[in-house]
């Protein structure tokens, strides 16, 4: 492989390009040249890399699968580069953290809080953003570390638990003592107001799930932009609120919410930090993720 190094990139180019002229611009090296590499690396791999016409030159089938590893390959050592200059540029370490408004007001900044103490050093950013965003910055290298659920992680990223969330819905004991005047015994699912997240969040994609698979069908639904409006929302007896046990418990212990008796549960779900699983190793990443055992409850 060594020796095929450079072939690589040559075969990398034109495979990109499409054109031999136009990687040997970009190359700066001869036409002639760019297609004895070319040989060279279909003698080497004894197989037809390319499909030559007078338009320019295609892909073969083995030329498709070496390109998918070799552009995998070049990307990662242009992020380590981006990487490097960035540390370069700044003086000094820098960690891009991306997460949803709710995980960082209850789950990240315990965590933020010790790591700033430990390493104060470290230059930090957060992006607040949905959990499909934050992983779709961390595809893009526009973030080194997204606070996630599991069930969204995919391949290619490295996934370290850090504790399991429970979702409840949640109201006041006024609230739920009202409907039962107005509506006697009937069915919740019809006669409350629940309050959720909007569609595109994943906890209400979870949600919705977990209600299809009940055959649950709602009459009043309001749709809330945060977890915070939530709580707030069914601490003044507007509804029902789809929340995570958590982040309400000091309510709960008061008294000032209780659980809504829906006769059905919900799993638990994981949440943890994410990064891509070549960067798990960066010292200023494996600092920050040493630091989970501090906040697990």
């Amino acid at each position: 492989m060594e020796q095929n190094l450079s072939l690589y990139y040559v075969f990398h180019t034109v495979a990109k390009k499409g054109s031999i002229s136009h990687a040997a611009k970009e190359l700066y090296i001869s036409q002639p040249a760019i297609s004895k590499s070319i040989q060279k690396l279909e003698d080497n791999l004894n197989t037809t890399l390319f499909k030559r016409s007078s338009r320019g030159v295609t892909l073969t089938a083995d030329g498709e699968i070496l390109f998918q590893h070799t552009r995998d390959a070049f990307e990662t050592l242009e992020e380590g580069e981006e990487i490097l200059a960035r540390h370069h540029a700044l003086g000094v370490d820098q960690l891009r953290i991306g997460v949803s408004t709710t995980l960082c007001k209850y789950i990240l900044l315990p965590h933020l809080q010790r790591f700033i103490k430990a390493y104060p050093h470290v230059k930090i950013s957060i992006s607040c953003q949905s959990t499909y965003q934050t992983l779709t910055l961390l595809e893009e290298n526009k973030i080194d570390i997204g606070l996630v659920g599991e069930p969204a992680i995919q391949k290619g990223f490295y996934f370290q638990p850090l504790q399991k969330i429970q979702d409840i819905f949640v109201t006041t004991t006024a609230y739920l003592e009202h409907l039962e005047l107005r509506s006697g015994n009937g069915d919740l699912f019809q006669t409350a107001t629940f309050m959720m997240l909007d569609e595109e969040n994943i906890t209400r994609q979870y949600i919705n799930r977990v209600f299809l698979e009940h055959g649950v069908e709602f009459s009043n639904i309001l749709e809330v932009s945060t977890m915070d409006l939530l709580i707030e929302f069914a601490k003044i007896g507007m509804g029902a609120a789809c929340v995570i046990q958590e982040f309400v418990q000091e309510e709960l212990d008061r008294g000032d919410l209780i659980t809504l008796p829906l006769g059905l549960t919900f799993s638990p779900r994981q949440i943890g930090f994410a990064c891509r699983k070549h960067e798990q190793a960066n010292p200023v990443i494996q600092h920050f993720l040493d630091l989970r055992g501090n906040i697990l409850p």
